[in-house]
């Protein structure tokens, strides 16, 4: 969670919060499939639905207003990765930034696999 005081007292924003807007921001870049999760028990990527996409993020708070974010997705087959994973971290840099006020130190993109249709 990140903490601002005011003059009124403080407002805090959620975990969840960071999260939500991280892989919101990741979804929506042209050639993301979706977000993924490596499953425990098989080690095969699994496809996350649109409302379980916090799965597929990790957030680390690197200080008082400084975050970090560890993204992993599915790309869709043909896109140019490097392109892609350059627009998310910019996106997710933007989003996060501009609707919480909180800074993104890291933005890591995982391309966990490829689907072709």
């Amino acid at each position: 969670m990140v903490i601002f005081p005011n003059e009124r007292g403080q407002t805090v924003i959620m975990g969840d919060v960071i999260t939500t807007l991280v892989g919101a921001a990741a979804t929506n870049c042209f050639g993301v499939k979706g977000m993924a999760k490596r499953g425990v028990s098989d080690g095969l990527v699994h496809l996350l639905k649109p409302e379980a996409m916090g799965k597929g993020v990790l957030v680390t708070y690197d200080g008082p207003r400084t975050i970090s974010a560890e993204i992993h997705i599915v790309v869709d087959y043909g896109v140019n990765i490097a392109t892609l994973v350059e627009s998310i971290s910019d996106e997710v840099r933007y989003k996060v930034e501009t609707a919480t006020g909180v800074s993104v130190k890291h933005v890591d993109v995982f391309v966990d696999s490829v689907r072709i249709n």
